[in-house]
Formats: structure tokens, sequence, C-alpha cells
């Protein structure tokens, strides 16, 4: 039994979703906004921790991503995921860069929910091993998070040339790439190949480290060091003593912790939060990132000195969208890998599903082609796997993306709605009822439109 927050402010969908999974052995406390949300998670903090926190897109005192995204800040860890009813799926790349799991939209499958809520309790668990340092994971696990699948591309071929080449020195690499394009999976096949790949590999994602737990994670604490600080804690850095440490987004690192980090870099030693013994350590970096450091180092946001530390040898991953040729080889990989977890057994796509495939620009990259076939297989009955199995957001992301630009009447229409609809917002300091009555369409046309039209 799993114990979870359900934050919706629809009551009846909320007791029919809490009934459901009552059904399936989980606790669940619901709450209908942010601020009960916050008061039940600082609760559950002295009593029994949420497992999984399953967040409605939009509710009445704000956006889930934006929550998520101020929990992340707090060193708030516990996995989380996305339901939204509206049709883009750039929300929830967006929510999946702040630390979101995973995202489903509404109207909810009720074997999508189960799917997604599985893995979100083993990520959650898989989190809780990693936090002990140097816990061995059996041989199975291991082979299947080192899985790196190769491309038959010019750029993919450029790409494995330079993990080949890198891998064998002990120099520090920046990964650079968008988000979702498997920037762990390079670090990973960097450590396998390397000289180091007997030892750790210790992965941190720096986006979800509040500014006062990132020196304690990455370099450890003593036993009273700060308010909160009840026993030893061994860093990251002493965990990944004689391997490799991988740093996920590390340009959303503190001013202070990139200090401590440049001198851990160049001295190869540590001193824990609250100690006075140095302690000395081995470890071979590898940061990613899906900014440009060279501008944030320029623009004074990323230390310069460290940066030139860390950028010995940079690898670009490219965009799924750029790699063409391999589309069709990382489709039959996760048809395979989601026929093998879901006990199903989808053969092949039919070819208006390849066909919506190839002209989709794929804004997740792999992570999210990875979540559209693990789904399309879950929601498949035959071998064959069909349009209707695919997500609505896609055809409309894709419908959008196909839009004719220039004297067409309809796009000149929407462009004026846009228009209108800002203007409005602006007029009543973004009332969003006072929005509706004036622009005489009800809420929920109103937040559709503002979604569609990427109205900040």
């Amino acid at each position: 039994m799993a114990h979870l927050l359900l934050v919706e402010d629809d009551t009846t969908f909320s007791k029919l979703l809490s009934n459901f999974l009552g059904k399936h052995g989980h606790s669940v406390k619901v709450c209908s906004n942010i601020k009960e949300a916050r008061e039940a998670l600082k609760s559950s903090d002295n009593e029994e921790p949420f497992e999984v926190l399953m967040l409605d897109y939009r509710l009445p005192d704000g956006n889930s991503v934006d929550f998520l995204k101020a929990l992340r800040s707090e060193g708030n860890r516990t996995a989380a995921f996305i339901m939204t009813s509206f049709h883009d799926v750039r929300t929830a790349v967006t929510a999946m860069q702040i630390g979101a799991f995973d995202y489903i939209t509404k109207p909810v499958n009720p074997e999508e929910l189960l799917m997604v809520l599985r893995e979100a309790l083993n990520k959650a668990e898989s989190t809780d091993t990693k936090a002990t340092p140097k816990t061995k994971v059996n041989a199975k696990a291991d082979k299947q998070s080192l899985e790196f699948i190769e491309g038959k591309s010019k750029i993919s071929k450029q790409l494995y040339e330079y993990v080949r080449l890198v891998s064998p020195t002990d120099m520090s690499v920046i990964i650079q790439g968008e988000s979702g394009t498997g920037k762990e999976h390079v670090a990973k096949s960097i450590h396998k190949m390397s000289k180091r790949s007997n030892g750790p590999f210790v992965a941190i994602d720096c986006g979800s480290l509040s500014k006062e737990l990132a020196a304690s994670e990455l370099f450890g604490h003593k036993k009273g060091a700060f308010t909160g600080a009840l026993q030893d804690k061994i860093g990251q850095f002493e965990a990944a003593d004689g391997g490799t440490l991988f740093l996920d987004e590390i340009g959303n690192l503190g001013y202070d912790v990139q200090i401590k980090l440049l001198r851990a870099l160049q001295e190869r030693i540590i001193v824990p939060i609250g100690a006075t013994q140095q302690i000395k350590v081995d470890v071979r970096l590898i940061a990613a990132t899906n900014e440009d450091l060279m501008t944030s180092a320029a623009n004074g946001d990323f230390r310069e000195d460290l940066y030139h530390r860390l950028n010995e040898f940079k690898i670009e991953v490219p965009a799924l969208r750029k790699r063409g040729e391999d589309l069709g080889i990382f489709i039959q990989h996760f048809v395979d890998k989601a026929n093998e977890e879901l006990g199903r057994n989808v053969r092949e796509l039919s070819k208006e599903v390849m066909d919506v495939f190839h002209k989709y620009d794929w804004p997740g990259n792999l992570r999210e082609l990875n979540n559209v076939i693990k789904r399309l297989v879950l929601l498949s009955k035959e071998e064959v796997a069909t349009l209707s199995a695919l997500p609505a957001e896609m055809i409309t992301a894709l419908e959008d993306q196909q839009k004719p630009t220039g004297s067409d009447l309809k796009a000149l229409q929407e462009t004026h709605e846009k228009e209108m609809i800002e203007k409005v917002l602006q007029e009543v300091r973004y009332n969003k009822s006072k929005a509706a009555k004036l622009l005489n369409i009800d809420r929920k046309t109103l937040y559709y439109k503002i979604e569609k039209y990427h109205i900040e």
C-alpha cells in the first residue's frame, strides 16, 4: 500500500480517483488547492510521508508546475506526476524539466494511471536506495540502467565517436543538450567504457536540490552542523570515490556551492559541513546542462573558472528531430521494451501512427518518445498499434505545427483572438473569471485558449 497525495479541485473526479486507488490498496489524501497541499505535506513530515504526489495542472490558487518547482527548490524530492486536460505536450515537458516524473492527460485511462503510479513508486524506491551511498544493486538492474541504443545517422555516429574517444581518459566532460535527449545515458556510457567502470556511478539532479541542501548532498555533513542534521551524512563526492560523479543540470547550483565544487575538483579534497578534517576523493566529474554555460558564465550566473575547469571536453547531444534516420531504431527499441514490461504483443505501428511520428517535432525528445510508445503499447489490444491509442495532445500539437502562415484567414483570426485575450487579461489584472465574462466565454474555454496560444 502506498501513501498518496492527490491535489485536484474537481470534487467528483477526486472522489472517483481516490475510490479507484483505494480499491487497489492505496491510501489517498485529497486536497483541492495548493494551500491545502502545503499543509498536508507539512503534516506528513511528522507522520507518514507521501510516496507520490498526483497534481492536477490547473488549480484555483496557481498551477502545479510552479508548485512543483517551488517544492523542488525547497528540497522536496517526492516523486510527482501532473494530470492535465489541456492538449499541450510542452506543459508536460516543462513539468519534467523541473522534476515531474511523468504526466497523464484527462480523461484518465485507469490502466495508464496504474502504470504511471507503479513506475513513480519504483522511482521513489530507487531514489531511497541511492540515498544510501555505496549500496550494491543487482546486475540485471544495473544492466538495464546502462542500456544505450546507438543510432546510425551521421550526427549520431559523431556523438558515439566522441563518447568512445573521451571515455578512456580522465577528462571532465560537459554534456549539453535539450531536456530528454538522453544526457544521463551518454554519461553512463562514458563511465562504462572508462577505466573507472568497476567503481560507482553516482548521479545527482542539481535541479531538485535546494540551495540549503546542495552543499550537504555533495560534500556531506556532521551531526549538529545545522538544524535538522541529526546524524553524520556521507556526501555524494565521497560515495563516488574511485568512480564517476554525474551532475545533471549543473547550472542550477548556487554560487557558493560552485566555489566548493571548484576547490574539490582542483585539490581533490572535500570538507563536510561542520567538519574540520579534509577527505581525499578520486572522482571523475561529468556535468550535463540544457543551457549554454558559456553564456551563463559571461552573464555572471555561473563561475567562469569552474566552467573552464569542467569544459575539458564538450559533447553535444542532438535533439530527436535532428536524428530522423534514427527514429525507427528508437521506436523499435521502445516497443520491445514496453512489450516486455507490460506483457503486451505489439508487433508494429500502423502507417498512420508512423506518419504522425515522422511529422511530429518531439519537444520532449527521447524521453517523450519512450512515454508515448509505452502508452501506445499499453492501450493497444491488437498486434498493430493504431491512431486511436495515441495521446490526443500529440495530434493537437501536430495540427498546430502544420497551421498555414501568411495571408491565411484562419491564422489571422487566431492572431487577432490571441491579442484580444492578452489585452483583456491585462485590463482585469489577470483575473480569469472577469476576463471570461468580458470575452463572453466560460473559464474552461479561456484556460484552453491560454494554453493553445501559449499566453504567459
